[in-house]
C-alpha cells in the first residue's frame, strides 16, 4: 500500500509539472545589437516579465537581432512575438511603404513607443566632416543590413540623390563593430539611429579622437516636414568625449511592436509589467529617463493598438 501511495504521489507531482508547462507562455522579443539600447530594452522588459513568471505563466526572452527591420519581418513571419522597432518603420511596414512595398502587414500591431532615437552621425577629427554633406567620398558605415539605421541612411541618401557609390568605402558593420574599425583608421564616420548615452559611441569618442557632427539642411527640413514619425532633435552635449555642445539632427522613436495574432494575454503581461513597474524600469537605462506613460501609449504609433494593451490601458483608465 505505501509502495503504491508513493508511485500515486509521484504520478501526481510528475502530471502538475507537466501541467505547468503547459501553461507557461512564452515571449520572444527582437531586439538589435549588444551595444545599442534596443538590446537593454528587450532584456529590461523580460527581467520584468519573469520577475512574475510564477504568477503568469508567461516567460520572455530578449535575444540579439538586426534591428527594426528584421524584428518587423520576423514578426510578419511568425518568428517572433514582439520586436522593437523605429517608429518610421513601423509605419512603413504596417502601410507597405518603403522597404515594405508588396509586404504591408496590416496584422502589425503596437503596444507602445519608448525613448527618441535621434540619427547620429560621428566622425574622426583628422576626417574633416564638418556636416552630412562632407561624406561624400569618405568611408562610412552606413549600417548594418536589416537595422533602422541602414534602412534610415537609405532615406536620406534619396532625399539627396545620392547612394552608397557616392562614399569611398560604405560598409554594413554591426554596432559593435564600428568603433573599433573606425579607430583603427580604416572608417572616417560612422552612424547610428539610437537612444543616447550609447556605449558603442562611448567606446569610439574614449578610443580615438572623434565627435558627433549635425545632421541638418533643406533636404533633413523636408524630410521632417513631409513626415510625421520624424522629428528634430538634439543631442544633449557632454554625453561623449570629443562633444561638449548640443548637436541638431533629426530622429525617430523607438516603439515596441506585435502581431495580432500574438496571444493577448501574453501582450497584457508584458504591459502590465512595465507600467506596474514603470519607476523601476525608467532606471534601467539613462534613455529611459524621460519617458512619461501618456505619451507612450500614442506618441509616434502608426500601427492600431494590440488588444492586449487596450485592455491594461482600460484598466488604467489611459484610454477609454
Amino acid at each position: 500500500m505505501k509502495k503504491l501511495f508513493k508511485l500515486s504521489l509521484v504520478a501526481g507531482i510528475a502530471l502538475a509539472s507537466l501541467n505547468v508547462h503547459a501553461e507557461e507562455k512564452f515571449i520572444t522579443i527582437g531586439t538589435g545589437g549588444q551595444t545599442g539600447v534596443y538590446y537593454v530594452v528587450g532584456q529590461s522588459i523580460c527581467q520584468l516579465v519573469n520577475r512574475d513568471t510564477a504568477k503568469t505563466g508567461v516567460k520572455c526572452n530578449a535575444p540579439s537581432t538586426g534591428a527594426s527591420v528584421a524584428n518587423l519581418n520576423a514578426i510578419a513571419d511568425h518568428q517572433m512575438d514582439m520586436g522593437i522597432a523605429q517608429s518610421d518603420w513601423q509605419y512603413h511596414a504596417y502601410n507597405g511603404s518603403s522597404s515594405f512595398e508588396g509586404k504591408k502587414n496590416e496584422k502589425l500591431r503596437a503596444i507602445f513607443s519608448l525613448h527618441p532615437e535621434p540619427f547620429t552621425l560621428m566622425v574622426r577629427d583628422d576626417s574633416g566632416i564638418k556636416s552630412f554633406d562632407d561624406l561624400k567620398g569618405k568611408r562610412v558605415n552606413v549600417g548594418d543590413p536589416g537595422s533602422g539605421t541602414r534602412a534610415t541612411m537609405n532615406v536620406i541618401l534619396a532625399a539627396k540623390g545620392w547612394t552608397d557609390k557616392d562614399f569611398k568605402v560604405a560598409s554594413e558593420l554591426k554596432p559593435a563593430e564600428m568603433a573599433s574599425v573606425m579607430c583603427d583608421n580604416n572608417l572616417d564616420a560612422i552612424t547610428y539611429n539610437v537612444g543616447h548615452p550609447n556605449g558603442a559611441l562611448k567606446e569610439a569618442a574614449a578610443s580615438c579622437d572623434s565627435h558627433l557632427v549635425p545632421v541638418t539642411g533643406e533636404a533633413i527640413d523636408k524630410l521632417v516636414a513631409d513626415h510625421s514619425y520624424y522629428a528634430k532633435a538634439v543631442i544633449p552635449g557632454g554625453l561623449y568625449k570629443g562633444t561638449d555642445n548640443p548637436v541638431e539632427t533629426f530622429g525617430v522613436y523607438a516603439t515596441l511592436v506585435t502581431s495580432e495574432d500574438v496571444d493577448a494575454d501574453k501582450v497584457y503581461a508584458v504591459v502590465k509589467a512595465v507600467f506596474d513597474n514603470f519607476d523601476r524600469f525608467k532606471r534601467l537605462h539613462p534613455a529611459f529617463a524621460n519617458l512619461k506613460q501618456e505619451e507612450m501609449i500614442t506618441n509616434a504609433l502608426s500601427a492600431p493598438l494590440h488588444e492586449g494593451a487596450v485592455r491594461y490601458y482600460k484598466e488604467r483608465g489611459w484610454i477609454k
